[in-house]
């Protein structure tokens, strides 16, 4: 059965554009090769730790909104944990009403896109 995930990861923030591309795309073709499903990303760029990690301050962050089985979860957390270019990540089931708020955010901020074109 498909569950609907979020998942969160920081890279290092010494990464040219080109290699940050790379690292989402190692992890996207992760998701989709173990026949999950893409359903929404975010890049929300370089941002201030909260706490340094590893002696760094800042971090890309990027978000991945997925439906997968849940055996692909752990393979994902696995390559995320060999991959010295991510320093932090989270990922969660979303249930049925992360779902849905995460639709509503989505629409809104589309909406709000719109507007301002």
């Amino acid at each position: 059965m498909m569950n609907q995930y979020e998942t969160v990861f920081i890279t290092t923030p010494v990464l040219s554009e080109a290699q940050m591309k790379e690292t989402v795309e190692k992890f996207r073709n992760l998701i989709t090769k173990s026949d999950g499903e893409i359903v929404h990303e975010e890049n929300w760029g370089l941002k201030k730790l909260a706490y340094p990690i590893q002696k760094k301050s800042t971090g890309f962050y990027y978000l991945l909104e997925f439906k997968a089985d849940s055996a692909s979860i752990a393979k994902l957390e696995t390559e995320y944990r060999r991959d010295e270019r991510v320093i932090r990540f989270l990922t969660f089931k979303m249930g049925k009403y992360s779902v849905e708020y995460a639709e509503k955010k989505r629409k809104k901020t589309a909406q709000t896109k719109a507007v301002e074109e």
